[in-house]
């Protein structure tokens, strides 16, 4: 079983694997100001103007009142394509690579 990590007052960002994303949408229902399914059934990140961020690996912070939400989504998601990282060492804290 994955640890909780503590990160408390650490900046995070989170991005999807589109490779790996079975389109569920899990993500969306925990984090819709975050996460948001595309015409192409995909999960994508958004960016600070609600547009969806397409290029491989774009990442976005995860504002802390969402936190939760965020990781919940990336604990839930079945195609376990969704990576929440430190930004100041991008080590991951949640998701399929974290420790």
């Amino acid at each position: 079983m994955q640890q909780e990590a503590d990160v408390s007052g650490e900046a995070l960002e989170v991005w999807i694997d589109q490779d790996l994303c079975t389109g569920d949408g899990i993500c969306a229902q925990y984090a819709p100001e975050v996460f948001e399914l595309d015409i192409d059934g995909l999960a994508y990140v958004k960016g600070s103007d609600d547009a969806l961020l397409q290029a491989p690996g774009a990442t976005t912070p995860v504002p802390l009142p969402l936190l939760r939400d965020v990781t919940d989504s990336a604990k839930e998601c079945p195609g376990e394509c969704i990576h929440v990282r430190r930004v100041s060492d991008k080590a991951e804290v949640y998701g399929p690579d974290a420790e």
